[in-house]
């Protein structure tokens, strides 16, 4: 009899060493809560872009907020032989096309109005050039003849120096 349970505790013994460590429920995390823990990445808020063009003593200055393709900003253009000119930009995108409206003062006259397109590029923006409309001299005359190359090109920008010349 003292060898049966002797035995018998020393298999059990035996038993309980053999078993894995369970892991408890709480202690693991259910595989869809991993996705939680990483950084939130809005896709869906403004997306704001900086620009500078220089062309000889002439600098332009361009601020762009991208808010689902509809476009705001604002925009100076500061000219070493002729009067400067500050505004806003309105618009919206259209591929990687921005059509946009750039009401303005310039030589003390405020409430100006021209249409400016610009082609987004990684590098920077490209104005597009072409003839205007006799009536109004602001708007394109015809938006499938405007060349995106020879206008003003402007690069990426860091966005402190563009708010300075900007203000």
């Amino acid at each position: 009899m003292k060898k049966l349970i002797l035995l018998s505790s020393l298999s059990v013994f035996l038993l309980n060493c053999n078993k894995k460590k369970e892991v408890s429920s709480t202690d693991k995390a259910p595989a869809d809560t991993t996705m939680a823990t990483q950084p939130v990445v809005d896709t869906l808020g403004a997306k704001s872009f900086c620009y500078m063009g220089v062309t000889g003593k002439d600098t332009v200055y361009v601020t762009i907020d991208d808010n689902l393709g509809t476009i705001t900003g604002k925009m100076a253009t500061k000219n070493s032989e002729k009067d400067s000119n500050k505004g806003d930009l309105t618009g919206f995108k259209s591929g990687d096309t921005l059509k946009l409206t750039y009401e303005f003062a310039s030589e003390g006259k405020t409430g100006n109005k021209n249409d400016i397109y610009f082609i987004q590029t990684k590098d920077g923006l490209n104005e597009g050039i072409g003839e205007r409309d006799a009536e109004t001299g602001t708007k394109y005359a015809n938006e499938k003849k405007i060349k995106y190359e020879g206008g003003r090109s402007l690069k990426v920008a860091d966005c402190n120096t563009v708010a300075k010349a900007l203000k």
